[in-house]
Protein backbone atom coordinates (compact mmCIF):
# COMPACT_ATOMS: atom_id res chain seq x y z
CA UNK A 1 0.00 0.00 0.00
CA UNK A 2 1.33 3.46 -0.86
CA UNK A 3 1.77 6.27 1.63
CA UNK A 4 -1.04 8.17 -0.08
CA UNK A 5 -3.37 5.18 0.37
CA UNK A 6 -2.40 4.78 4.02
CA UNK A 7 -2.93 8.49 4.74
CA UNK A 8 -6.34 8.35 3.06
CA UNK A 9 -7.32 5.26 5.06
CA UNK A 10 -6.36 7.11 8.26
CA UNK A 11 -8.30 10.20 7.21
CA UNK A 12 -5.09 12.24 7.20
CA UNK A 13 -3.40 14.52 4.72
CA UNK A 14 0.18 15.69 4.65
CA UNK A 15 0.27 19.29 5.95
CA UNK A 16 2.27 22.12 4.49
CA UNK A 17 5.78 22.24 5.93
CA UNK A 18 5.89 24.49 8.98
CA UNK A 19 7.96 27.61 8.50
CA UNK A 20 11.12 27.61 10.65
CA UNK A 21 10.93 29.83 13.75
CA UNK A 22 14.68 30.64 13.59
CA UNK A 23 17.74 30.23 11.33
CA UNK A 24 17.47 26.61 10.13
CA UNK A 25 15.76 24.51 7.46
CA UNK A 26 13.06 21.88 8.08
CA UNK A 27 15.14 18.98 6.70
CA UNK A 28 18.53 18.20 5.18
CA UNK A 29 20.02 15.20 3.45
CA UNK A 30 23.39 13.67 4.34
CA UNK A 31 24.15 10.67 2.18
CA UNK A 32 21.27 8.23 2.31
CA UNK A 33 19.71 9.89 5.36
CA UNK A 34 17.30 12.77 5.77
CA UNK A 35 17.43 14.55 9.13
CA UNK A 36 14.55 16.76 10.18
CA UNK A 37 14.73 19.71 12.50
CA UNK A 38 12.56 19.36 15.56
CA UNK A 39 8.93 19.67 14.51
CA UNK A 40 6.27 21.14 16.76
CA UNK A 41 2.60 20.10 16.66
CA UNK A 42 1.52 23.02 14.46
CA UNK A 43 -1.89 22.81 12.84
CA UNK A 44 -2.51 25.49 10.23
CA UNK A 45 0.53 27.40 11.50
CA UNK A 46 -0.47 27.53 15.16
CA UNK A 47 -0.08 25.51 18.34
CA UNK A 48 -3.50 24.38 19.57
CA UNK A 49 -2.16 23.66 23.05
CA UNK A 50 0.78 24.95 25.09
CA UNK A 51 2.21 24.09 28.49
CA UNK A 52 3.72 21.24 30.45
CA UNK A 53 2.59 17.65 30.13
CA UNK A 54 1.41 16.34 33.47
CA UNK A 55 0.39 19.82 34.64
CA UNK A 56 -1.30 21.85 31.88
CA UNK A 57 -1.62 19.13 29.23
CA UNK A 58 -3.12 15.67 29.68
CA UNK A 59 -0.72 12.86 28.64
CA UNK A 60 -3.25 11.41 26.16
CA UNK A 61 -3.67 14.82 24.53
CA UNK A 62 0.13 15.13 24.43
CA UNK A 63 0.37 11.78 22.60
CA UNK A 64 -2.01 13.18 19.97
CA UNK A 65 0.23 16.25 19.72
CA UNK A 66 3.27 13.99 19.22
CA UNK A 67 1.34 12.31 16.41
CA UNK A 68 0.78 15.73 14.80
CA UNK A 69 4.44 16.65 15.21
CA UNK A 70 5.47 13.37 13.53
CA UNK A 71 3.11 14.10 10.63
CA UNK A 72 4.75 17.52 10.32
CA UNK A 73 8.17 15.83 10.29
CA UNK A 74 7.01 13.52 7.50
CA UNK A 75 5.87 16.60 5.59
CA UNK A 76 9.40 18.03 5.89
CA UNK A 77 10.90 14.75 4.63
CA UNK A 78 8.43 14.52 1.75
CA UNK A 79 9.03 18.12 0.72
CA UNK A 80 12.80 17.64 0.65
CA UNK A 81 12.57 14.41 -1.35
CA UNK A 82 10.13 15.99 -3.80
CA UNK A 83 12.41 19.01 -4.19
CA UNK A 84 15.39 16.76 -4.94
CA UNK A 85 13.76 14.42 -7.42
CA UNK A 86 10.58 16.20 -8.43
CA UNK A 87 7.07 15.05 -7.84
CA UNK A 88 4.55 15.25 -5.07
CA UNK A 89 5.69 15.25 -1.40
CA UNK A 90 3.24 12.47 -0.49
CA UNK A 91 4.40 10.25 -3.35
CA UNK A 92 8.02 11.06 -2.45
CA UNK A 93 7.47 9.43 0.95
CA UNK A 94 7.19 6.07 -0.82
CA UNK A 95 10.99 6.37 -1.24
CA UNK A 96 11.55 6.19 2.52
CA UNK A 97 13.27 2.88 3.15
CA UNK A 98 13.24 3.14 6.93
CA UNK A 99 12.76 5.51 9.80
CA UNK A 100 16.07 5.05 11.57
CA UNK A 101 15.59 7.16 14.69
CA UNK A 102 12.93 9.24 16.38
CA UNK A 103 13.72 11.69 19.16
CA UNK A 104 10.73 13.01 21.06
CA UNK A 105 11.00 15.85 23.54
CA UNK A 106 8.25 16.29 26.10
CA UNK A 107 7.94 19.52 28.09
CA UNK A 108 7.21 17.89 31.43
CA UNK A 109 5.95 18.85 34.83
CA UNK A 110 8.67 18.06 37.42
CA UNK A 111 7.05 14.80 38.57
CA UNK A 112 5.86 13.57 35.15
CA UNK A 113 7.57 10.34 34.03
CA UNK A 114 5.33 9.20 31.17
CA UNK A 115 7.44 10.54 28.31
CA UNK A 116 7.59 7.16 26.50
CA UNK A 117 3.79 6.93 26.35
CA UNK A 118 3.57 10.47 24.96
CA UNK A 119 6.15 9.81 22.23
CA UNK A 120 4.28 6.61 21.32
CA UNK A 121 1.87 8.93 19.53
CA UNK A 122 4.64 9.71 17.05
CA UNK A 123 5.86 6.11 16.83
CA UNK A 124 2.42 4.70 16.13
CA UNK A 125 1.71 7.30 13.45
CA UNK A 126 4.98 6.48 11.65
CA UNK A 127 4.15 2.79 11.63
CA UNK A 128 0.59 3.44 10.43
CA UNK A 129 1.76 5.68 7.57
CA UNK A 130 4.96 3.88 6.50
CA UNK A 131 4.25 0.28 7.50
CA UNK A 132 7.34 -1.74 8.40
CA UNK A 133 9.57 1.12 7.18
CA UNK A 134 8.17 3.17 10.08
CA UNK A 135 9.59 0.87 12.79
CA UNK A 136 12.49 2.69 14.43
CA UNK A 137 14.85 3.24 17.33
CA UNK A 138 13.72 6.03 19.64
CA UNK A 139 14.49 8.33 22.54
CA UNK A 140 11.79 10.00 24.66
CA UNK A 141 13.25 12.90 26.64
CA UNK A 142 11.64 15.05 29.30
CA UNK A 143 12.63 18.72 29.16
CA UNK A 144 11.79 21.84 31.15
CA UNK A 145 10.49 23.89 28.22
CA UNK A 146 10.25 23.77 24.43
CA UNK A 147 10.06 26.55 21.83
CA UNK A 148 6.85 28.59 21.95
CA UNK A 149 5.88 26.63 25.10
CA UNK A 150 4.99 23.61 22.93
CA UNK A 151 4.24 20.43 24.91
CA UNK A 152 6.11 18.16 22.46
CA UNK A 153 8.70 18.25 19.69
CA UNK A 154 9.66 15.40 17.35
CA UNK A 155 12.63 14.93 15.05
CA UNK A 156 13.33 12.10 12.60
CA UNK A 157 16.23 10.48 10.83
CA UNK A 158 15.08 8.50 7.80
CA UNK A 159 16.87 6.50 5.15
CA UNK A 160 15.73 7.40 1.65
Amino acid sequence: MSVAERLAALGLSLPAVAAPVAAYVPAVRSGAHVWTSGQLPFVDGALAVTGKVGADVDPDAAADLARTAALNALAAVGALLAQEEGGDPVAALDRVRRVVKVVGFVASAPTFTGQPAVVNGASLLLHEVLGDAGVHARSAVGVAVLPLDAPVEVELVVEA
